[in-house]
């Protein structure tokens, strides 16, 4: 495990951007992410190698976050089936528009969690849908299962705006 300094300088940015994708303030995801590298100082000891810091960073911040919410009376949850077509529309590919990223964006703005926060950190993140599904606490299949229909609202939206 690196020093705590070491993982602050390195993952800083890569936190902070988290929490603001989540949050959307600034202030609030600045805050967020200084107590998630001070539970990270006195959690160091149980953390397991066998997943990367940035993941076990980024599950402190989004439970941070999660309890940020639940005071603040702006959770909700859902339950997600295992199971969901895909639409073969590479979502992906559709970001390198600019003029269609940006329209992506508001809708991702204005959808609810899991899935505004699974499809940011797979496009944005660029994480693996193991390493999602481990920030979750879910399996690798719920994490794929969740991005797909985030992808698929998402597809909806563009074509109700074409």
């Amino acid at each position: 495990m690196h020093d705590i300094e070491t993982l602050y300088q390195e993952y800083f940015h890569d936190v902070f951007l988290y929490l603001c994708s989540l949050s959307k303030d600034a202030s609030l995801a600045e805050e967020l992410t200084q107590e998630t590298f001070f539970k990270a100082i006195k959690a160091v000891k149980h953390f397991r190698s066998d997943c990367d810091v940035r993941v076990w960073l980024c599950q402190i911040a989004k439970n941070l976050f999660l309890t940020h919410c639940k005071r603040s009376g702006r959770f909700t949850s859902e339950e997600i089936p295992e199971s969901v077509a895909d639409t073969g529309i590479s979502i992906e590919d559709t970001l390198e528009d600019s003029q269609q990223a940006m329209q992506i964006h508001k809708i991702l703005h204005q959808m609810e969690n899991p899935y505004k926060e699974v499809f940011t950190l797979r496009i944005f993140g660029e994480l693996s849908f193991r390493q999602i599904g481990e920030i979750f606490s879910k399996s690798e299949s719920w994490a794929r299962v969740t991005f797909h229909r985030a992808k698929l609202r998402i597809i909806d939206e563009l074509e109700e705006l074409s």
